[in-house]
């Protein structure tokens, strides 16, 4: 019986502090959002007296020439772009380090285990972008994008790879299938799991990152979804209910990807543990 209480107590406690610790601030962001400047800047957890939730939004909308608006296309773009180019090449790398055993597959192990451990380095990387011409452009940052979430996406791939049996690769070479082929006919559409999780990890990790586009894409028309944060706070003043509006409508397509596609995320994540 005390196991049993014990075990059901726990449970309760981790559920209650889930609660406080997501679900609370997320309430308090939504009451702030409604009420107008005066009301908000009290900070208080209170239902609002009088409802201003239109009028914040048009206001945060349509502020410093509709900002946001431009910042939720550039975010989008690099999110997408950033994400595509991230699946299509991090299943061929892990393919390829899976697959094909070399003596220099301990070296890229080590390179790749490097890219999650070593910090990146904001200054150098802005000398890099600057000689190739791509410091303040979204190509930059895409490139930045990619290089940054390589080395997680290349361990979730060879995760899952390593549980397809290679016969299927010897059976599709002795079809005919040349090496571009059994990778894109074969061997990608078995990876749909891993894909998905992928796809969500990397988006909502790239469509909320803040310190990326501050350090390399400054300038008001190329600010991302992050960046408009700062249109309602200053040195002397916030405005509290446009700030925490402005919050609730960039927390919204990231929160909606993780309510739709949690399972798929346990997934991929849990793919490959068993075996390889």
């Amino acid at each position: 019986m005390s196991a049993a209480i014990k075990r059901y107590g726990l449970g309760i406690l981790a559920i209650a502090v889930t609660f406080i610790v997501f679900v609370v601030p997320l309430l308090f962001m939504a009451l702030i959002a409604m009420k107008d400047r005066r009301e908000a800047n009290r900070l208080e957890f209170s239902w609002p007296t009088n409802f201003s939730l239109v009028e914040n939004f048009q206001e945060v909308l349509s502020a410093r020439k509709f900002m946001l608006v431009t910042a939720f296309i550039n975010s989008t773009i690099l999110t997408v772009v950033s994400v595509a180019i991230l699946v299509i090449l991090a299943a061929m790398v892990a393919w390829v380090l899976q697959r094909r055993r070399s003596r220099w597959n301990p070296t890229i192990n080590f390179l790749i285990l490097s890219g999650l451990i070593i910090p990146p380095a904001v200054i150098p990387t802005i000398w890099v972008l600057q000689g190739l011409g791509l410091f303040k452009t979204l190509t930059g940052l895409i490139f930045i994008e990619v290089a940054f979430g390589l080395s997680f996406c290349v361990l979730l791939f060879r995760a899952f790879i390593s549980s397809i049996p290679k016969e299927l690769d010897e059976a599709a070479v002795i079809d005919g299938c040349g090496p571009i082929r059994l990778f894109f006919r074969v061997v990608f559409p078995l990876l749909k799991s891993v894909i998905v999780t992928v796809i969500v990890v990397q988006s909502v990790s790239i469509f909320n990152t803040f310190q990326n586009p501050l350090y390399f894409l400054p300038g008001d028309s190329n600010a991302t979804v992050q960046l408009t944060l700062f249109n309602f706070q200053s040195q002397f003043t916030t405005a509290y209910n446009l700030l925490f509006m402005n919050i609730l409508l960039i927390t919204i397509p990231p929160l909606f990807m993780y309510l739709f596609f949690n399972r798929q995320i346990v997934a991929g994540m849990t793919a490959g543990a068993v075996k390889g």
